[in-house]
């Protein structure tokens, strides 16, 4: 088959150029890379969709095609140019995406694709287009959902206004009620998320979660042949770096590894560590941050929210004098992080993830399959990986059960960390997870007339936001 995997805001490239550094790059990325490079080795001719860019500051997504080592032949980054040469935010996207579906579908031409898998907000619209214009059939992974960000802001009628300019709420939402609408298929990760974040109010007579027919549970994996417990080359060299790093050996640590985003609540982490001497006693804190080397200096070059979090962390670490027990590590590609996440497993080590909701998590899948221990958020996903007690669960909002959890962390590593090894080889692989896909998108594809659907275009939700934050944030 030929699958379109649909993400307008992805910028892709063979270097994972700031996979991690930018609010709109991150999991889901690696998501759609590792699935699609998955696919393409049991035979299927797959395509990334995505923005092209003609702009110096981002010289990486300026070619009209490109393609992952490996994959010439089977994989291939297509980049369209629309809403102007510059980069955008996703925000700012959501006029454009219908210039994208068009040059895409001419592009194909007669050649068009069988199905196109879409992700997140814009590309779910997007994919839509496409089965208005050219009927071809689509299926939805929402990743994260705008409804629940909205509820986190803690947004209400008196600060909507200047919320809805920044997010594009509005827009956002109405996209998603229409990706999950028409989708042939929606993909969840875990009973969870389907349960948490497609029965929001805002959702409803869009989707009906007790729809079985409509839903499939296929969780994402781990790439083996990098997230592993087996030493390489890469690991000699990583090893001589952390080795000389004046301090950092001298005991287990607490790793975390996240872009600075408010609600992956660092901050609280961070918070929770200087409030415990026994764990402070115990552990180092180690902060795996793209791009950041020495916070106090890299700090001037981070857009405004990532200024605030990360001004946060120094806070709370000047305040309770922690600068020799945190450290923070610049991770620039996988392998590279790979071989960190072996180097501290070995010495008895934790991973962390205390975000405030967690879609799914392949961070702590991925730290799993290398040796560390998970102690992880009990809001989302993260609940329903390590059900089975392999990891630790931790209220992100209550620094005691946090502070309490990585010391459990320590103190079981020999255990945990073998049950959390094996918990992510039995159940969490890509290539599991793309003969899920592959499953559902034949039966869809041998049963649908390919015939062009009836337009619905995007219209402006904010009216049904703002009733719904009249009658829950008054």
């Amino acid at each position: 088959m030929h699958i379109v995997f649909m993400n307008p805001q992805g910028n892709f490239d063979p270097k994972d150029s700031y996979l991690t550094e930018h609010p709109d790059f991150g999991g889901q990325l690696v998501y759609v890379k590792e699935l699609a490079q998955a696919m393409s080795k049991l035979g299927h001719k797959i395509d990334i969709v995505t923005r092209r860019i003609r702009d110096a500051s981002w010289p990486e997504f300026s070619s009209d095609e490109d393609s992952y080592p490996g994959f010439e032949e089977s994989l291939r980054i297509l980049r369209f140019s629309f809403g102007g040469n510059k980069f955008l935010n996703k925000e700012e996207l959501w006029p454009y995406i219908p210039d994208l579906v068009d040059k895409m579908l001419k592009f194909y031409g007669e050649n068009q694709p069988d199905f196109i898998t879409s992700h997140y907000a814009d590309g779910g619209y997007a994919a839509k287009i496409a089965l208005d214009l050219g009927g071809i059939p689509f299926s939805f992974t929402g990743h994260s959902l705008g409804a629940q960000k909205l509820d986190k802001l803690a947004i209400t009628n008196k600060n909507w206004s200047s919320l809805n300019e920044k997010f594009k709420f509005s827009k956002r939402i109405a996209a998603e009620r229409i990706s999950m609408k028409y989708a042939a298929k929606v993909f969840v990760s875990t009973e969870q998320e389907r349960d948490d974040q497609y029965r929001h109010a805002l959702y409803q007579g869009a989707i009906d979660t007790g729809d079985d027919q409509k839903f499939e549970v296929i969780p994402p994996g781990v790439n083996e042949t990098v997230f592993n417990q087996k030493e390489s080359v890469i690991d000699i060299q990583q090893t001589s770096k952390l080795d000389a790093i004046s301090g950092l050996c001298d005991k287990p640590v607490i790793l975390v590894s996240s872009r600075l985003d408010k609600k992956k609540n660092i901050d609280g982490l961070v918070q929770a560590y200087s409030e415990s001497s026994a764990l402070r006693n115990a552990a180092s804190l180690v902060l795996c941050i793209r791009g950041i080397d020495d916070p106090k200096r890299d700090i001037a070059k981070l857009a405004n929210e990532e200024k605030k979090v990360l001004g946060s962390i120094i806070d709370i670490i000047d305040s309770n004098e922690m600068e020799k027990q945190v450290y923070f590590l610049n991770i620039s590609s996988q392998r590279d992080l790979a071989a960190t996440y072996r180097y501290f497993a070995r010495r008895g080590s934790v991973f962390a993830l205390t975000s405030l909701y967690e879609p799914f998590g392949l961070a702590p899948i991925e730290a799993a399959a290398t040796g560390l221990v998970p102690v992880v958020t009990k809001n989302g996903g993260p609940a329903d990986i390590f059900s089975d007690g392999s990891g630790i669960l931790v209220d992100p909002i209550c620094p005691n059960s946090i502070g309490n959890g990585l010391m459990e962390g320590i103190e079981r590593h020999s255990e945990l960390s073998n049950a959390a090894a094996k918990r992510v080889h039995e159940k969490f692989l890509w290539s599991n997870t793309a003969k899920g896909y592959l499953s559902t998108i034949k039966k869809i594809v041998s049963t649908h007339k390919k015939s062009p659907s009836l337009k619905e275009p995007l219209s402006d939700f904010g009216e049904e936001i703002k009733t719904y934050l009249r009658k829950n944030f008054a």
